[in-house]
């Protein structure tokens, strides 16, 4: 793989703390797998959240700039997990840092509004024509599960529609058929609606609907056997678990359609897609949601959900006479830290910005798909906009069942990632990457040669 040039990053830092000292071999010693062992005694599992697992230990951050990431061990990788899609400016962004450090000399979080809360929710009403109105949370799963609850309270229903294989949270109701398998997920055209969790009750399964992926006549059957008690159809138009494969054209336009015929609300699940267009991917399909859940990109590198809609649907919120019908609160819900880091990225994230990411995006798939070739391994790569995933399948996956991996895929997956590490690149475990905007083209070839050296060695 050869370098083809650069591009100047458009709202970039100015300048990164310097990563002197570092290491991009394997690390003559093992704080990580100290860490780990003292973790184990104080943390459920030995962390707080099990995507940081991976064998033999996690690995632990000590400090990151831009696009790359050292950890304890001195090692620097390019960062192309980026908390899992959250962080768009990469690391340590100078305004976004300024800013922050700027608030927090005012405090972090008062029993009282912020006037920084009404100017960020005009910033992002701009963004979106459906975005009438809209109420700040602390993450994508709260902001998926208030969606939810909403669309109950407005419409008085109480079964929920979600895609197959799709992450949305972790609210009982979201996480339904999130993993299905072989053995139980049922028929392709009628989906079951699987536990993900020990312990979920029987009466969650039998309020939610598990829709087909990408098939309209196949999901809009399974709407029709519950017309009149549906509350919400949830949709990812990319959704990342599942694969991370663009919904199709047809498919959307179908359930908006079955939606409006229906008396039901369209929940679209913006929270890792909205950085792929300034309005989100919504505004790609032309398709207005009821309500639209946020998180990630939108919190500057802090937590952060939102959930944005039509201000009939909204009004839920709104107290009258017996109170809302649907009440909501959040201790650090609207806190101006995370207020003013996601004010921040955001207005940096304008349209030149997400069209740079789009056009690096697809420069990144482009290479990924040539490095594939020039190993000739039985590999291919999906998504859209800044983001990329690798499958260990010949032919890139269409649906949820197509991108399951088999139990070989599986292990060729964990050693293809563990390959990108090693060379110097950091991935998503599912083999998802998201771009930020201090990557360059320069970037874009170290992935490349990445990817081809770890593909080599399977």
């Amino acid at each position: 793989m050869h370098t083809h040039g650069t591009e100047t990053p458009v709202n970039a830092p100015s300048a990164e703390i310097p990563m002197t000292a570092h290491k991009t071999q394997a690390p003559t010693t093992d704080r990580s797998a100290e860490l780990f062992e003292q973790a184990r005694e104080v943390l459920a599992g030995g962390v707080s959240r099990n995507t940081l697992l991976r064998a033999p230990h996690p690995i632990y951050a000590e400090r990151a700039s831009g696009c790359r990431i050292v950890d304890v061990d001195g090692v620097e990788r390019i960062d192309f997990a980026n908390n899992m899609a959250a962080l768009i400016h990469g690391h340590s962004h100078p305004a976004v840092t300024a800013a922050v450090t700027a608030q927090l000399e005012h405090g972090t979080a008062y029993t009282m509004a912020t006037r920084a809360e009404i100017d960020y929710a005009l910033q992002l009403r701009r963004r979106a024509p459906g975005f009438e109105k809209m109420r700040f949370m602390n993450s994508g799963t709260e902001a998926v599960m208030a969606a939810m609850k909403a669309s109950r309270a407005y419409t008085g229903r109480h079964k929920i529609a979600k895609v197959e294989g799709t992450y949305h949270g972790g609210y009982d109701y979201a996480e339904v058929s999130q993993a299905p398998a072989p053995h139980n997920w049922g028929p392709a055209e009628r989906p079951a609606s699987v536990p993900l969790a020990k312990g979920t009750p029987e009466s969650v399964l039998q309020e939610v609907v598990v829709l087909p992926y990408n098939d309209p006549e196949a999901a809009v059957a399974v709407l029709n056997e519950h017309r009149g008690e549906i509350a919400c159809v949830v949709l990812d138009l990319m959704p990342h678990r599942l694969g991370l494969i663009p919904a199709k054209d047809a498919y959307v336009v179908a359930l908006r359609d079955w939606t409006r015929e229906d008396g039901a609300l369209l929940v679209l699940d913006e929270v890792i897609t909205f950085r792929t267009e300034v309005g989100g991917m919504q505004t790609r399909y032309g398709v207005s949601p009821d309500l639209t859940a946020m998180g990630k990109v939108i919190g500057g590198g802090l937590p952060v959900g939102a959930l944005a809609g039509r201000a009939e649907v909204m009004e839920v919120f709104s107290a009258g006479a017996g109170g809302p019908r649907l009440p909501q609160s959040g201790t650090f819900s609207a806190n101006p830290l995370t207020i003013t880091a996601g004010a921040a990225a955001m207005k940096l994230y304008d349209a030149e910005a997400v069209a740079r990411m789009n056009r690096l995006g697809t420069l990144a798939r482009a290479r990924i798909e040539e490095a594939i070739a020039v190993a000739g391994a039985p590999a291919s790569v999906t998504g859209a906009g800044s983001m990329f995933r690798i499958h260990m399948k010949a032919e890139a996956p269409t649906d949820y069942r197509s991108s399951y991996p088999s139990a070989e895929e599986k292990a060729l997956l964990s050693h293809f990632v563990d390959g990108l590490y090693d060379h110097g690149v950091m991935a998503i475990h599912t083999g998802a990457g998201a771009l930020s905007t201090p990557m360059d083209e320069a970037v874009i070839d170290q992935l490349a040669d990445a990817v081809l050296a770890s593909l080599r060695k399977l």
